[in-house]
């Protein structure tokens, strides 16, 4: 069956620690017809960043034009400082190639994604526990216990928007999640909405005259 050309937009949101980089990474290496949303932000690029690839880069009054113009599905400025924002255009233009755009964002932006895309696929991708969670946290030994409690805490709330994604997934075991997500996705692309065209040429008469 031949598939819709347009590619699916997939959101995955989780809390900290939960392991959203790494399953979007693997998803990316296994899917080359996969590509990762470039957001727009004010912040000035790192090292080695390259504008287009990692980011578009913009100054403050470009950004906040393009929140005028509504060229933004989602937005936000982090505490208080540089903006961020995921660019409709880039989105509908990959799309319109027939590539399927990875969006890795938290629960608001995804909720705001979702109004703006309503075919978006959401995916939640959660802890099998809290005490595991809490677990990967410290195990990760990047931060005082200050910030973990802070995050530990801050996942308490993300959880609760589990009920407004469209698929849950819990990463236990990393292949076996990354595998979920893997059906999720080709169940999606099975849609009879995604497939109109392919149902549609049954309703015209071939040329063998069935």
């Amino acid at each position: 069956m031949q598939q819709s050309r347009e590619g699916l937009l997939i959101i995955i949101s989780g809390p900290s620690g939960v392991g959203k980089g790494t399953v979007c990474k693997a998803l990316m290496e296994r899917n080359p017809n996969m590509r990762f949303s470039v957001s727009c932000t004010t912040r000035p690029p790192r090292p080695g960043e390259v504008d287009g690839l990692h980011y578009f880069f913009k100054t403050r009054d470009e950004f906040l034009q393009m929140v005028q113009e509504g060229a933004f599905l989602e937005h936000m400025q982090v505490f208080g400082n540089h903006y961020y924002g995921t660019p409709r255009a880039y989105v509908e233009q990959q799309r319109a190639s027939g590539f399927d755009i990875l969006l890795d964002i938290d629960v608001h932006g995804a909720m705001h994604v979702k109004s703006a895309c309503p075919d978006a696929v959401t995916i939640f991708l959660a802890p099998p526990s809290m005490s595991s969670l809490k677990t990967r946290l410290v195990g990760r030994g990047t931060e005082t216990v200050e910030a973990i409690e802070k995050r530990f805490e801050e996942s308490f709330h993300e959880l609760r928007y589990m009920k407004d994604y469209d698929y849950v997934v819990s990463n236990d075991v990393l292949d076996i999640a990354i595998g979920q997500v893997e059906h999720i996705i080709a169940a999606e692309r099975l849609r009879v909405c995604r497939n109109q065209a392919f149902i549609e040429s049954f309703q015209v008469k071939g040329e063998d005259g069935e």
